[in-house]
């Protein structure tokens, strides 16, 4: 059964959050920058223990080099963070008889946040290391009244794989969430989906039989679809139908059951269609 974008299994959030979160802790745990290949812009915090006069945060240049005094460009691009410190060490050495160099990587200029969809100043944001989704959302001017229920954080996996999770924008921004609120890292893409129309049709023994427009960031069960029909007529039987409109599949519910809470409610998806029957007793 497809569902909307605002039905979202409830187990499904909560293994893609744990998978996710469970990264992002095995990252921290190891070291964000310890893999990560320097790019042209980043911003990286240079210390010489044996002279800190040359300790500098600098920006590498777009050709991907790091300037120190008094040595020559040193190409860092491509590179780890460990690997630079090295080659930036090999290279002082002509001007220290020892160089024990230390880098780290402030800003990933080359590698920046990307936020798409219903946000006030979508773009991208550069990198400091230390952002979260919400500090993101905020950077981008919050969301608009456009967006949809969910937010999306897309991330490339070190083996070139594709992690997504779904945020329950609701959950996050309203109810305060704090579990929801995750860190980001270089080059994760959020999407805002905008908001659809949800359209279920009715037919039958109900007050005003016809379409039913709802916003895919409302519920959208059988029960709030009846309300809005304006109920059930007085020759309606207690028998309702929903016909599904991806499977054809259909779900038969007992109307007095469902308004006693014994027999839960049904969501719905677009192009449903229920079907209220006359009582013939």
């Amino acid at each position: 059964m497809k569902r909307s974008r605002a039905q979202i299994e409830p187990t499904l959030v909560a293994f893609s959050l744990s998978l996710l979160l469970a990264t992002a802790a095995q990252a921290q745990g190891s070291g964000t920058a310890a893999s990560y290949r320097i790019g042209p812009m980043d911003l990286v915090s240079v210390e010489v223990l044996e002279d800190d006069s040359l300790d500098a945060e600098t920006r590498v240049t777009e050709a991907g080099t790091i300037e120190l005094p008094h040595v020559d460009p040193v190409t860092v691009a491509g590179l780890t963070a460990s690997e630079a410190a090295q080659a930036l060490g090999k290279a002082l050495e002509k001007y220290l008889q020892r160089a024990t160099v230390t880098l780290r990587i402030v800003e990933y200029r080359s590698q920046p946040i990307t936020l798409l969809g219903a946000l006030r100043t979508p773009g991208t944001l550069p990198f400091s290391g230390r952002w979260t989704l919400i500090d993101a959302l905020t950077q981008a001017g919050g969301l608009t009244g456009a967006a949809g229920g969910n937010i999306l954080v897309l991330r490339r996996a070190s083996n070139g794989l594709s992690d997504q999770i779904l945020i329950d924008r609701r959950e996050l921004l309203e109810r305060g969430n704090a579990d929801l609120n995750i860190p980001l890292f270089p080059n994760d893409l959020i999407n805002v989906p905008v908001a659809t129309d949800i359209t279920v049709f009715l037919i039958g023994e109900v007050a005003s039989p016809g379409a039913v427009v709802f916003r895919s960031t409302d519920r959208i069960t059988l029960l709030a679809a009846l309300a809005r029909a304006g109920g059930l007529t007085g020759r309606a039987s207690n028998k309702v139908l929903v016909r599904r409109f991806e499977s054809g599949a259909e779900l038969r519910v007992n109307y007095k059951k469902l308004l006693a809470g014994s027999q839960p409610d049904v969501e719905l998806s677009d192009g449903d269609l229920i079907i209220v029957k006359e009582s013939f007793f």
